[in-house]
C-alpha cells in the first residue's frame, strides 16, 4: 500500500469502518483545487461522491426523524432535518473526526481557515459519506451517520436551533419580559462592493448586544445569537 493510502486506512481505523477500496476514502478527502496543483495523476476531486454523499445523508436523517417524532408535522421534521445537516452542524462533526489533518488541498486553500475552511469540511462529510456508502452499502453509510450526528437531535430540540436566532430571541424576549426586540443598523463600513454592517438588538431602549456581517440580515441573525448567549435563554420556558 502506497503512504498516500496507508493516510486513509489509518482513518478508516478511526471512525471503525474497513474499507475494501481506500482509493474511495482518499477521493472523499480530494478537494478539486490539490488536483489543479498535481496535473497528471489518476487520482478524481471528490464533488461526485459530496453529491452522492448528500442524498444518502438527507435520506437516513429524514428516516431518523419520522421515527423519533410520530407526531410531529412535516414542517416540523423539515425544520429539524435542516438544522442537523446544515453546514455548521457537519463541518463540526468533520472537526470531531479531525477531518482536517486528511484533506488534500491546493497551497492556497491550505492557508485558509475561516468560513471557507468550514465549507470545505462540510463537504468532505458528505464525500465520506458517499465513499463509505459506495464500499459498504446503505447501512455502513447509515451506522457512521448515526454515530456522527444523532447525538446533536436532544440539544437542536432542547435549545430551539432549529429556528433562526431572530425567531428564538423574539420569543423567549416576548414570553419573559413582554417586549418585541428591535434591530439598528449602528455602524457601516466598506467600500461598496464589500460592506460590512454592525447592527444592535433593543429590548426597549436596552442595547442588548451587536452583531458584525456581510449584510443587515446577517448582523441581525448574529446580533439575536448574542443576545440569547448574553441572557442565557436557550431553555424553553415550561
Amino acid at each position: 500500500m502506497d503512504n498516500n493510502l496507508a493516510e486513509y486506512e489509518k482513518f478508516a481505523t478511526e471512525i471503525g469502518v474497513t474499507f475494501k477500496d481506500l482509493t474511495l476514502l482518499r477521493e472523499a478527502f480530494t478537494h478539486r483545487s490539490y488536483l489543479n496543483e498535481h496535473r497528471g495523476t489518476n487520482m478524481k476531486h471528490n464533488e461526485r461522491l459530496e453529491f452522492l454523499g448528500d442524498a444518502v445523508l438527507e435520506l437516513v436523517m429524514t428516516e431518523y426523524l419520522f421515527a423519533q417524532f410520530p407526531e410531529e408535522p412535516e414542517g416540523r421534521l423539515t425544520a429539524y432535518r435542516s438544522a442537523l445537516v446544515n453546514t455548521d452542524s457537519i463541518s463540526r462533526a468533520a472537526s470531531d473526526w479531525n477531518m482536517n489533518e486528511y484533506l488534500l488541498l491546493s497551497r492556497g486553500e491550505t492557508k485558509d481557515m475561516g468560513r471557507a475552511r468550514s465549507y470545505i469540511l462540510a463537504n468532505t462529510f458528505e464525500a465520506v459519506i458517499g465513499s463509505i456508502f459506495l464500499d459498504q452499502g446503505y447501512d455502513g453509510a447509515k451506522d457512521f451517520i448515526a454515530r456522527s450526528l444523532f447525538n446533536r437531535l436532544d440539544e437542536i430540540v432542547g435549545k430551539r436551533l432549529w429556528q433562526d436566532a431572530k425567531s428564538r430571541f423574539q420569543e423567549e424576549a416576548q414570553e419573559r419580559t413582554g417586549i418585541t426586540p428591535n434591530y439598528e443598523v449602528l455602524k457601516e463600513t466598506g467600500p461598496d462592493h464589500d460592506k460590512r454592517f454592525e447592527v444592535g438588538v433593543y429590548l426597549g431602549s436596552d442595547l442588548v448586544a451587536s452583531g458584525l456581517g456581510a449584510s443587515k440580515q446577517d448582523a441581525e441573525q448574529i446580533a439575536a445569537q448574542s443576545a440569547l448567549d448574553k441572557k442565557g435563554w436557550h431553555e424553553t420556558i415550561k
